[in-house]
């Protein structure tokens, strides 16, 4: 007996150790950032680094607003395209899908979630951007490379993410929301959406916020498909360069204020994410109260 509860403390004590470096693992990336990437905007002026659409490090002009905008147009197009077909896909391998059917879809979606970043760059760059390119160059120009294009590689790429954690939220719905609902008349399809959808729309907006997440921080696969033009998008059918894309284009010469401007320009993601983590949970209290 007390050999078990040697273990069990010994175990509570490894348990509080992970956790503690994981949040050490936060604070020490936090403290990273703001140290050396607020001096930058000090230097620069919050007004011009924010709100400035030219960047050209030659000039000393850092202004980063061009690629929050960019980014946000990416990042918008990605979520109007994945939000409905994940959670359409993750209802319907809950609760309408056949069993013959479900173990190879389901391997399919872990696929896509396997799938390297690189190669998702590599597939939107042969058969998306010719795809755009021939469909709407005659009516909006360009070469491809653009919005719309990242948009959509981003939209199948935050799929794994929102499919997952939804189905999990539908399947984790007591059965007897829809048994009752049943019970009431209800069609099958109408106590599916307006019973147990509704009843997982906190795990549901999870997923969403995790595949937000995946949208605004991918790097790779953007750089090969968005055009990295570092100015004001005019439209979804123009180039454009995001918060992460400008980091690592830029980053392997950086020096002095350049540099400094660069990491400033992760402080502004991150505070992003940030962000959209507190709105939900927010949200989330909201609804809980």
């Amino acid at each position: 007996m007390k050999s078990k509860n040697i273990a069990e403390k010994a175990m509570e004590i490894l348990f509080f150790i992970c956790a503690c470096v994981s949040v050490l693992c936060v604070a020490l990336i936090c403290i990273f950032l703001f140290a050396n990437g607020m001096p930058a905007i000090g230097k620069i002026g919050v007004g011009n680094f924010l709100l400035g659409d030219i960047w050209k490090p030659g000039s000393n002009q850092y202004g980063i607003f061009a690629f929050i905008v960019g980014s946000i147009y990416v990042t918008a197009g990605a979520i109007l395209i994945g939000v409905p077909i994940g959670v359409l896909t993750a209802a319907f391998m809950a609760k309408f899908c056949p069993k013959k059917l479900y173990r190879p879809l389901k391997a399919g979606v872990e696929l896509l979630a396997g799938i390297p970043s690189v190669i998702y760059g590599f597939f939107g760059l042969m058969v998306i951007v010719p795809f755009v390119r021939e469909q709407f160059r005659d009516s909006f120009g360009g070469n491809g490379l653009s919005i719309l294009t990242a948009a959509v590689l981003l939209g199948l790429m935050i799929l794994p993410t929102i499919i997952n954690v939804s189905e999990a939220a539908i399947r984790a719905v007591p059965d007897k929301y829809y048994q009752g609902a049943l019970a009431l008349g209800a069609t099958h399809e109408r106590s599916v959406f307006r019973t147990v959808l509704p009843a997982a729309k906190s795990g549901i907006m999870a997923g969403i916020v995790l595949g937000i997440g995946r949208a605004i921080g991918e790097t790779m696969a953007v750089i090969m498909v968005v055009g990295n033009q570092p100015r004001m998008p005019k439209g979804i059918f123009e180039g454009a360069r995001t918060l992460t894309a400008n980091i690592v284009i830029e980053m392997g010469y950086a020096t002095g204020l350049h540099r400094e401007a660069l990491i400033a320009t992760g402080v502004v993601l991150f505070v992003f994410i940030l962000l959209i983590n507190s709105l939900f949970s927010l949200l989330k209290r909201k609804e809980e109260a």
